[in-house]
């Protein structure tokens, strides 16, 4: 189809789309609030809406009386049915999907029920949300023109039933229209490759050949990908292999530790980074202005939101608010309600709101990747905000960490402890430990109170790991690719410790 007309095509959804955004951001609380009416409707008759009473449940206020909050825990037995095929436990649709979680809130995996609706209405309208909102801030675009190199997990079938679970990014290729692989790259088959190195030489080189002209994946494997392509091709920048890219979709992990690098590899100011927030729950905010990296919250994809302050998280007295009443600038961990049958679910995500008009967020961590051991309040966004600063300073370039106590032991204080993978390590190694305290304590006012003259906290230790330590992390805990991560912040010393060993 002529570049043209795919645009006007473009042109006109956008259009269609843009009113009923408007219509959320001017009536947020009136949106979320017929929402959740519509799923309690809909899942009336479920084993669940039977046990909570949903037939009586008339507003928000009955509904956050009759229905508990939820951990994963709380809800493993009924998911474990659903996958074995029983049907109309949480939803009244057929579950068919299960979305692996990578497993970092806990040790052992997840499976996030995933239904047709919220294939369709979630995270198939963000897709289509996310190419409209940037084809309307960038008129000029060409990235109709060519492909979208995308960066997916592995598929796997759970056999006994019938019923699938895989990545969550799988599970989308997989159910993906037929055209749509026509506009990607690789093809299916190799987006669903289950061996991540077979399947990374295998993307290379059926990309390498292609016009791509946007990228999406998370930062970390993306960044591995992109580099075996410059190696492969011999070039210096991605430019000189795909002269027309134009935009990275990026999502599932920070980038603020990875973009000195990928600005060394598309050196180019009209290059641009749009960030998503989805998961396996659910696709949830996304960035819908060029330069500004704050995100939407999107409203009207069948979910409904809670939030918890971080304060009060875990806490005799922990309870949820509605959208209406969070507050700029406070920490919340998210509580879910959606079409795919999670009720009240935690899904350990922490948001800081930087806007209620329209609601905008910032993702600040997760709910049990942070260090609180001597009442320091160290969360991922602190920790890789100072690490762009102190990678600034010092002229190094990061690819992984972890970080985790030191605890007191008799009169000696505690501290934390740091293990760095540089891809350019810093020159003057005490230099960036100092740095790194001293950026620590201009973000996080509770971590520069316990480092006051080594109060309770002394100065952090850093260890720097060998190459591809992480990676051999992953490996042998069968976590490569994907959306899989590395834990960051912890509160016990269990993955820091299985890192040193490996070191």
């Amino acid at each position: 189809m002529p570049i043209p007309l795919v645009n006007s095509v473009a042109s006109w959804f956008l259009k269609k789309r843009i009113h009923q955004m408007e219509l959320f951001i001017k009536y947020p609380h009136e949106v979320q609030n017929e929402l959740l009416k519509d799923l309690i409707f809909k899942a009336r008759n479920t084993e669940i809406g039977n046990k909570y009473h949903f037939s009586g449940i008339k507003n928000y206020r009955q509904f956050q009386e009759q229905v508990p909050i939820h951990r994963y825990e709380d809800l493993e037995n009924c998911i474990e049915r659903s996958r074995s095929g029983e049907n109309n436990i949480f939803w009244p649709t057929p579950i068919k999907w299960f979305a692996k979680s990578s497993g970092t809130t806990n040790a052992k995996s997840k499976f996030i029920p995933v239904s047709d609706d919220s294939l369709e209405y979630c995270h198939y309208a963000a897709g289509k949300d996310l190419l409209c909102i940037y084809l309307n801030n960038n008129p000029q675009s060409q990235m109709f023109t060519g492909k979208s190199l995308r960066l997916g997990g592995s598929k796997e079938i759970y056999r006994e039933n019938g019923t699938s679970y895989g990545d969550l990014s799988a599970i989308l290729i997989d159910n993906m229209p037929f055209w749509a692989e026509f506009s990607s790259t690789p093809s299916n088959d190799v987006s669903l490759m289950h061996d991540w190195e077979i399947k990374m030489p295998a993307i290379v080189n059926e990309t390498i050949h292609e016009k791509v002209t946007s990228l999406a994946g998370v930062p970390s494997w993306m960044l591995v990908l992109l580099n075996n392509v410059l190696e492969t091709t011999g070039k210096d920048n991605l430019f000189e292999v795909w002269p027309q890219l134009e935009v990275y979709f990026h999502g599932g992990v920070s980038f603020e530790p990875y973009a000195p690098q990928f600005q060394k590899i598309l050196p180019n100011e009209d290059f641009r980074f749009y960030e998503i927030y989805n998961a396996s729950e659910g696709f949830f905010a996304c960035q819908e202005r060029n330069d500004n990296k704050d995100l939407l919250l999107m409203l009207d994809y069948g979910i409904f939101y809670e939030f918890i302050p971080m304060d009060l998280y875990g806490k005799e007295e922990e309870k949820a608010i509605p959208l209406s009443e969070v507050e700029i600038g406070k920490n919340y961990a998210i509580v879910i309600t959606t079409n795919a049958g999670l009720w009240r679910y935690k899904i350990g995500d922490t948001v800081r709101f930087t806007s209620t008009n329209p609601y905008r967020i910032k993702v600040s961590g997760r709910t049990k990747h942070h260090i609180n051991v001597f009442g320091e309040e160290l969360i991922i966004e602190n920790a890789e905000s100072a690490l762009k600063k102190v990678s600034l300073v010092t002229s190094c370039e990061i690819m992984d960490y972890t970080v985790a106590p030191i605890f007191m032991e008799g009169r000696e204080k505690g501290a934390h402890e740091w293990i760095i993978e540089f891809k350019t390590p810093p020159k003057d190694f005490d230099k960036f430990q100092k740095q790194l305290d001293l950026a620590l304590q201009e973000v996080n006012s509770d971590y520069e109170a316990k480092r006051y003259n080594n109060m309770t906290l002394n100065m952090p230790k850093v260890h720097q790991a060998r190459e591809n330590l992480f990676y051999d992390w992953l490996k042998k805990h069968n976590k490569v690719g994907g959306q899989h991560k590395v834990p960051r912040l912890s509160n016990s010393r269990s993955y820091l410790e299985e890192l040193l060993k490996m070191m």
